[in-house]
């Protein structure tokens, strides 16, 4: 395949213009390589089929070049600078670039490369869009040639979807939860399992769950990853209905360190009348989760307070309940998640006289013990996410919210620092069965980031590099 090549505008600039021009050029490139993956309703986006899309962008020959004076792109421009800007690009634009050249594909596969991805700080989160037999799980299905049918990947930089799978092998999985490009997520046949993996180059690392944390009635799982360390720590908050009284309930907080390869169980207490749920997060070094309330009307429970754990405090010690920090308002349910290191809750907010039913939903921000109301959705906005029970998926990263139904495949999106509601290209999964449930969750796109135990021998890999890209 022969080189792009790009006009110069004199060869007498100073080495400034030149960085100037090639940054303008290298999104320039962006947008050519986007030119042949234009969104339309009925097309989905497959990466893994692009390989050789460059072959049919215009070409120059040696005399063309001469004699129009152009120069390729990377015949001037020193090494490091010239993977600098490439790390600039969309992730999905990286693995085209690959494709250009051998020298480009050896660029993106370099080490250097991904200390060049490593120094940006953050990407925009990609939402994994899936249909299952319940809210909680994932279990890929596949057609003869190999792809998932149900799972889709929503890009915002470039808002297009594109086909995708998590690498768990054909297991179940539940309890999902996401930090800086890694995910971890539960076995959901045995509960026996955790995997971590990093779903753009599909690199898995799985480890048993010791067997006094298998059985429980309700689970939460949270992931936080240490860039710096390239460390991650798990929590689990496992709640298990007492044997000999039905009124309450045990509590236990267990925590994994992928530096000691070790479990401890800091937390163990029984609740009265009230258990933990389904969703936690680790927001600057603290473990949050939701309490939730139980009566003789409602056995499933409807959101009441908040309750941390510090984990750096390495303490054994109990979460007292009169440590609760109330919800804003009546919920139906509550999402906990992490933006950059401030404790966000998105909340259905329920009808006063009847607080199971939704009526709404709102964004707060956690201020000392305070939420402090952010934003409300427009009913608009509320009432296009098609039909509502009492709850709702929702994650998010950096300043951007996800908030779909599980009724339904709409995806809405929150711009925190714009305070832009804004919906997401229309999903291709449609709704075939009235059963049919939609959900998903987001993560942070990077390539550099890689599973633990990866220097170990105990990472198990998929399809690897830029022809297995989303």
């Amino acid at each position: 395949m022969k080189m792009v090549y790009f006009s110069l505008v004199s060869p007498h600039q100073s080495y400034s213009d030149y960085i100037e021009l090639i940054v303008s050029q290298v999104f320039f490139l962006n947008l050519i390589m986007e030119r042949k993956t234009l969104w339309f309703d009925n097309i989905v986006v497959d990466i893994k089929g692009e390989a050789g899309i460059l072959a049919s962008y215009s070409e120059l020959s040696g005399e063309d070049v001469e004699e129009n004076n152009f120069i390729s792109i990377d015949t001037f421009l020193p090494n490091d600078l010239f993977e600098r800007i490439l790390a600039f690009l969309p992730i999905a634009s990286i693995f085209r670039a690959g494709a250009v050249c051998k020298r480009w594909n050896s660029i993106v596969h370099s080490r250097r490369f991904s200390k060049n991805l490593s120094s940006i700080l953050s990407r925009k989160p990609w939402y994994f869009m899936f249909t299952s037999g319940s809210p909680n799980s994932y279990k890929p299905i596949r057609n003869a040639d190999g792809y998932d049918l149900i799972g889709f990947a929503y890009d915002p930089m470039v808002q297009k979807w594109y086909r995708f799978e998590l690498p768990c092998h054909g297991t179940s999985i539940c309890f999902i939860s996401s930090s800086c490009g890694l995910v971890c997520f539960m076995d959901n046949d045995t509960r026996s399992r955790l995997y971590v993996c990093n779903p753009i180059p599909k690199i898995l690392e799985k480890f048993e769950i010791p067997r006094y944390l298998i059985f429980s009635d309700y689970n939460a799982l949270a992931i936080s990853v240490d860039r710096s360390s390239q460390s991650y720590t798990i929590a689990m908050v496992m709640s298990k209905r007492a044997p000999h009284d039905f009124g309450q309930w045990i509590l236990s907080i267990h925590i994994y360190c992928s530096k000691a390869k070790m479990w401890v169980s800091p937390v163990t207490e029984t609740l009265m009348g009230c258990r933990g749920g389904d969703d936690c997060v680790i927001c600057d070094g603290v473990l949050y989760f939701l309490i939730y309330i139980i009566t003789e009307l409602d056995l499933t429970g409807k959101p009441d307070g908040l309750l941390a754990y510090n984990l750096s405090s390495q303490s054994f010690c109990c979460v007292l309940i009169n440590r609760l920090i109330p919800v804003p308002c009546p919920l139906t349910c509550g999402r906990l998640m992490n933006l950059k290191n401030k404790l966000v809750l998105v909340g259905g907010i329920g009808e006063q006289d009847q607080p199971s039913i939704i009526k709404g939903i709102g964004v707060w921000v956690l201020n000392g013990r305070d939420w402090e109301e952010f934003a409300l959705m427009p009913s608009m906005y509320f009432q296009g996410l098609g039909n509502f029970d009492k709850v709702f998926a929702s994650s998010g990263f950096d300043d951007l919210i996800y908030i779909q139904s599980y009724e339904a495949p709409s995806l809405l999106m929150f711009d925190m620092k714009m305070k832009k509601w804004k919906w997401s290209k229309k999903c291709p999964v449609s709704k075939r069965l009235p059963l049919q449930c939609f959900t998903g969750f987001c993560f942070e796109p990077r390539l550099e980031l890689l599973p633990l135990g990866m220097a170990t021998g105990q990472v198990f890999c998929g399809d690897p590099g830029p022809h297995c890209c989303p």
